[in-house]
């Protein structure tokens, strides 16, 4: 982990630019730093996006939309770890959509869940590949 899953209203698919956000996104999940060392393990970050093709949101009107963000974690980080995690991830949320924000209606959210490794099960080839790099 960190797995960070981006849904977005269908209504931001030509102007939202979701392609663009993601890496990103997994660009500041990988620059997260506590006293000097990364927070997260590279190979450990997905990010990913779903487009709501049905939805209502607030008044039902068509410019309406919504992007929100749910990102897990492992327990286990300092409380200010996290914040500072899901600041640096909202600020960028918030960066990319301002254009948008701008024109039309746009509700932006984002919840992180902390996860009990008891209920993890992992196989990952990845951070042996990105230790030999």
């Amino acid at each position: 982990m960190p797995h960070l899953t981006i849904e977005y209203s269908a209504n931001l698919r030509a102007a939202g630019d979701i392609p663009g956000l993601l890496p990103k996104l997994a660009q500041c999940l990988r620059d997260q730093r506590a006293d000097g060392k990364p927070v997260y393990p590279a190979g450990g970050v997905r990010v990913r996006a779903y487009e709501a093709v049905d939805y209502c949101v607030a008044d039902g009107a068509p410019d309406a939309g919504f992007v929100h963000g749910t990102l897990k974690i492992g327990k286990g980080r300092a409380r200010e770890t996290v914040r500072a995690t899901g600041d640096a991830l909202f600020e960028i949320v918030k960066a990319h959509f301002a254009p948008v924000l701008e024109r039309q209606g746009l509700a932006l959210s984002l919840y992180l869940d902390e996860v009990d490794e008891t209920g993890s099960w992992k196989h990952n080839t990845l951070h042996e590949r990105l230790k030999r790099k």
